[in-house]
């Protein structure tokens, strides 16, 4: 047998892949990627990082006679017999780069490339861990490559059908490149592997993770046109092939602002988010230091169906250098800011094995932190500068900000209160904190508020009356939520939360303090007379000088408002809890002198009277009568 034989032979012979890589293989293959999808992704990396080579090679080796418009990556698929090539005029492989590179799992040629040249800028390659290109088995039964190494004149075609191993031997190439051809598994009840063979979601995939590969992927597709003698009441229409590039390459996060007009950042918006509806603001932002990385972000100007349920899927769209990584990174958006879409472009990220996956570190918390803060800011400016579109924003996730405001007990109340609005009884329209304090009388030393279900009953409480009197505004607070937002906040720019229905007003002097107690002193008999009456259904009966022109009103014992009884209830009826009531009656009112008239010429009649002003009380507070056929069989009795 003569030497080049022998060569032969030992080039033909199955080789086993080194080290544990059996083992690895099955296991990426079984375990690593979640979406058998991934693998074109990773074959177009790949070869993205060999036109790299080649392209950074060309600025300093004028032989290679190419620029980078002459690089692509062309993808041909063949249903018959069920064969999908990915191919690039890359730097290409030798024999002994193949089999270091494709002999080995998890030795990357592009970590290599990059550790060589990581004091070089520009240098920007995805593939870091070496095991994407082994993704094709996921899907192939029969992988082969076929390579050309620039400057060489052999080219060599390594094959292998999974972890039995591969052989290596002389093949033949035209041009410097690579060509992975990969010979798709047989469709299964389960897995349509045919699927990775079909225009429309080979399209579909190459936009969604390999849209911003920096050269063009082209793919011959079949198209449509009428025949040119075919005539206009009947046309007739043929098909044809035409070589089309599918990926956009230069994503629009990556142009300077001042070069993106408004209509191409909606337009994006729409194409990438499926939004019909401008966004109420656009956020790009560029950023380099101890964490660069590129963004660009929207505000939506209205909830998607399922913002408020469990399906809703937050997060930003990752990119590390062009390919997607993740389509939802929940770790890149605080739960207060869930509403926020867009993209994150990064190299400075850790990657998992797989690329699927972030793995927690510095880089990612600085990005996150940035990003937040980078969103409040412009939310306050939109607040300031264009308060039309901020409410239209604050009508579809004001709520989404008051649950971040008391979530995780207030960690996040700094980023969110002074985004938060409410309505001013004083002002007649929405207000934030801020403005509120701004506007707060002389002398005034707290934030009063109201809770109810609907503002405009709300306005027509006796205590909204008497601090409307004094010039007083009071905030009306009409959902679930806002109760615990003065809980959690407990003071804003030094300022202390007054809830008008459950704690003191602060209004009176110390004289009209002792003229309330020597008043009650002087109608102790009255009040002793109504507490007697009602029983149980009162825990106390007082005098109150905030009821302005109301004879009555009801308000809660400490601990805890009616309507957070009322929450509790709808919430857990099984545990709620009555919250004591207080009746509270105005001296001044005609009815209390009604009241106390009776009490001394004609008790059963005062016994009515003193029902009939709880039950107002009650309806008030909005909440229910106990016996609403009664209450009007009552009204009746004292009408005749």
């Amino acid at each position: 047998m003569s030497a080049k034989s022998k060569k032969d032979v030992t080039i033909l012979a199955k080789q086993e892949f080194k080290a544990e890589s059996k083992r690895l293989l099955d296991l990426m293959i079984n375990s690593i990627y979640t979406h058998q999808e991934i693998f074109l992704r990773e074959i177009i990396s790949n070869a993205s990082d060999a036109e790299d080579k080649l392209a950074y090679l060309a600025l300093t080796d004028q032989n290679v006679g190419m620029s980078r418009e002459d690089f692509a990556i062309t993808i041909l698929r063949d249903p018959k017999y069920r064969i999908l090539t990915v191919s690039d005029n890359g730097i290409g492989m030798s024999r002994e780069e193949m089999e270091e590179n494709l002999g080995t799992i998890c030795k990357s040629g592009s970590l290599h490339f990059k550790e060589t040249m990581e004091k070089q800028e520009d240098i920007d390659i995805i593939g870091q861990f070496g095991v994407g290109f082994y993704s094709a088995f996921m899907v192939a039964d029969t992988v082969t490559v076929i390579s050309k190494k620039y400057g060489e004149e052999q080219a060599w075609m390594w094959q292998s059908s999974g972890a039995d191993g591969y052989t290596i031997e002389p093949a033949e190439r035209e041009t410097a490149g690579t060509d992975v051809i990969m010979k798709l598994k047989a469709d299964t009840e389960d897995e349509k592997y045919g699927e990775f063979l079909e225009e429309y979601r080979l399209r579909e995939l190459i936009r969604k993770y390999s849209d911003y590969i920096r050269y063009p992927i082209r793919m011959s597709c079949e198209k449509s046109r009428k025949k040119e003698d075919s005539p206009e009441d009947k046309p007739e229409y043929e098909t044809y092939t035409e070589v089309e590039t599918l990926n956009s390459m230069v994503p629009i996060w990556q142009r300077s602002k001042k070069d993106v007009t408004e209509e191409e950042y909606n337009a994006f918006y729409r194409e990438k988010f499926f939004d019909y509806e401008k966004p109420v603001a656009t956020i790009h932002m560029s950023t380099e230091g101890t964490v660069t990385y590129k963004a660009l972000l929207y505000v939506p100007g209205k909830a998607p169906y399922d913002f408020y349920t469990k399906d809703f899927k937050k997060g930003l769209q990752l990119y590390s250098s062009g390919v997607m990584i993740m389509e939802n990174c929940e770790d890149l958006l605080p739960e207060h800011f869930r509403f926020v879409r867009g993209v994150v472009d990064s190299q400075d990220l850790s990657l998992n094995i797989s690329r699927e996956m972030l793995q927690h570190n510095r880089q990612l918390t600085l990005i996150a932190r940035n990003l937040e803060k980078k969103i409040k800011a412009e939310l306050l400016s939109l607040q300031e500068n264009d308060r039309e579109k901020y409410e239209k924003f604050y009508a579809a996730f004001g709520r989404q900000l008051k649950y971040g405001t008391v979530s995780e007990y207030g960690a996040h109340k700094d980023a969110c209160q002074d985004l938060l609005l409410f309505w001013s009884q004083k002002e007649g329209k929405l207000v934030s904190f801020k403005e509120y304090v701004a506007a707060m009388t002389e002398g005034q030393e707290k934030i009063y508020f109201a809770t109810g279900e609907n503002k405009d009953r709300l306005a027509k409480l006796p205590q909204v009356e008497t601090l409307a009197k004094r010039g007083y505004d009071v905030l009306l607070f009409t959902e679930d939520v806002d109760e615990f937002i003065p809980q959690t906040l407990m003071t804003y720019s030094e300022k202390t939360f007054c809830n008008v229905t459950t704690e003191d007003l602060g209004l009176d002097s110390e004289e009209e303090k002792k003229q309330t107690e020597e008043k009650t002193e002087t109608l102790k008999d009255v009040l002793t007379f109504v507490k007697e009456a009602l029983g149980e259904k009162v825990k106390e009966v007082r005098l109150s000088s905030n009821l302005g022109s109301h004879p009555v009103c009801l308000v809660p014992d400490s601990g805890m408002s009616f309507e957070m009884e009322k929450y509790m209830k709808r919430a857990n009826p099984e545990f709620a809890y009555t919250a004591g009531r207080i009746l509270e009656v105005n001296a001044e009112h005609p009815a209390f002198a009604a009241l106390n008239a009776a009490v001394e010429s004609d008790s059963e009649k005062a016994k009515d009277y003193a029902e009939l002003l709880y039950a107002q009380a009650l309806l008030m507070a909005e909440l229910p009568l106990e016996d609403p056929v009664a209450y009007a069989d009552l009204v009746c009795k004292l009408m005749k």
